[in-house]
């Protein structure tokens, strides 16, 4: 067991790393209620909750206590970082990054760009998607994949209209999928067909104004066809996204024809070697490295890559989120980070 992992910190941040900014970080944790959803999974209507982890920067820190679950969604875990918890914001126009985890996950698992990014100065909001979390009853009782279908980008779009302002979203496998959808990559006829089959209908939303770009990370869909190119060719936000290229999961010849068939301002980024678990996840919890029960793995493979340290890739994906943001966010025109060794970065328009 390596010592971030002992700390359980989701702060780390190595020499070679962008660095966090000047700015304190705070934290809370938000409970919204998005009334009068169609449910999906039992029918009629019911009211949405949704737990939000929000960060945003602050007039002082502190060390904050983060209490959630590991992959099995029964042992809990603490997780620790740099944020003071309930600290008093600090006055300013901050823009929004929302944080949308993947099938299953929760709010926790890229909380390292929360802290990172509201450094330098954005409100970072990170859902916990109901039906799609590692405790949730409907997905350990394995009937929640056709929430997640549906309600991803109606989760991002609640919560960004809830909190104001322009905004981005950072999606990790299905929440990739989520953000492609919400940036306007319009649903293929065949998953449509598919869908209706089984006795829901896929979403048609249109994008928000404020949202501004996206970054999917991992994500999950174009191999199983739910997209085909000239609904891919209809995203109408700028793109940022990060792949491995060994990932079996979403298959990165697949996230390749994403980035393809997509128009206008796109970039990939990918990490050589890396398999599904690239840039997105935490560091692994110490208690993650010991067999649980319930699962026929250990949990650390759902953190970690079988090649890449995952805090370097974290700190990669920080860097260049961070550019990419601050480029459709905040208008600022840097160079991009230089590219590490053992990664690939290709821009498309």
């Amino acid at each position: 067991m390596n010592e971030e992992a002992g700390l359980n910190r989701i702060d780390g941040m190595r020499p070679d790393g962008p660095g966090f900014g000047a700015l304190a970080v705070g934290v809370r944790t938000l409970e919204l209620v998005h009334a009068g959803r169609k449910d999906v999974l039992r029918g009629g209507v019911r009211d949405r909750r949704l737990t939000v982890e929000y960060w945003y920067p602050a007039v002082a820190g502190g060390g904050a206590e983060y209490r959630t679950l590991l992959r099995d969604g029964r042992r809990a875990v603490v997780l620790r970082g740099r944020a003071g918890r309930g600290a008093e914001a600090l006055a300013g126009d901050y823009p929004l990054v929302i944080l949308s985890h993947g099938f299953p996950g929760n709010r926790i698992l890229m909380s390292h760009f929360g802290e990172f990014l509201a450094s330098h100065g954005y409100r970072v909001a990170s859902i916990d998607h109901e039906e799609s979390t590692y405790g949730d009853a409907a997905y350990l009782g394995g009937k929640a994949f056709p929430s997640t279908l549906v309600n991803r980008a109606a989760d991002t779009g609640f919560v960004a209209g809830e909190l104001g302002g322009d905004y981005a979203i950072i999606g990790y496998s299905m929440g990739g999928y989520g953000a492609l959808v919400a940036g306007g990559a319009r649903l293929s006829q065949t998953a449509r067909d598919w869908a209706a089959g089984e006795g829901f209908d896929l979403p048609l939303p249109e994008v928000p104004a404020r949202l501004k770009a996206i970054l999917p990370i991992g994500p999950w869909g174009r191999q199983r066809d739910l997209w085909d190119a000239s609904g891919m060719a209809e995203l109408a936000v700028p793109m940022f996204l990060m792949a491995g290229s060994e990932d079996h999961v979403s298959d990165y010849p697949s996230m390749r024809r994403i980035w393809a068939e997509a128009r206008g301002e796109r970039h990939l980024l990918t990490f050589q070697g890396a398999g599904h678990n690239a840039a997105a996840p935490i560091p692994a919890p110490s208690e993650a490295w010991e067999r649980t029960e319930g699962l026929s793995f250990v949990p650390f493979e759902h953190y970690a890559d079988a090649i890449w340290d995952t805090l370097r890739m974290n700190n990669i994906a920080q860097g260049f989120a961070l550019w990419f943001l601050d480029r459709h966010l905040k208008g600022l025109a840097a160079e991009a980070p230089a590219v590490p060794l053992g990664v690939t970065l290709e821009h498309g328009q």
